[in-house]
């Protein structure tokens, strides 16, 4: 439990401890899939704010937050939105290692 809110969640698809490349790999993909990103999409890169560059509104951050909780087996508090970077592709994979491994 962290900031009063359980941060694990349990399916039976989560991994722990992935390789960070690993996870950038699904996470663009179900991003590429989801919100139909063209692959070709010269702007769609590993940094770039997915939401500042409209690949993904509030409502697909919902779903994205969904995708990762469930894949990963991680969960997100209120404090992490406010105070991690979460806004492009390798800073959610960061996270998502760092929560595996228990470093945050």
């Amino acid at each position: 439990m962290r900031g009063g809110k359980d941060v694990t969640t349990t399916g039976a698809i989560a991994k722990t401890n992935m390789p960070i490349d690993d996870i950038i790999s699904e996470l663009r993909a179900f991003i590429i899939k989801q919100f139909a990103v063209p692959e070709n999409d010269d702007y769609f890169t590993n940094t770039v704010d997915l939401f500042n560059y409209g690949y993904i509104d509030s409502l697909g951050a919902a779903e994205l937050t969904s995708f990762v909780e469930t894949r990963f087996g991680i969960g997100f508090t209120d404090a992490d939105w406010a105070n991690v970077p979460l806004s492009s592709t390798e800073e959610i994979a960061r996270f998502v290692s760092k929560r595996q491994l228990g470093e945050i």
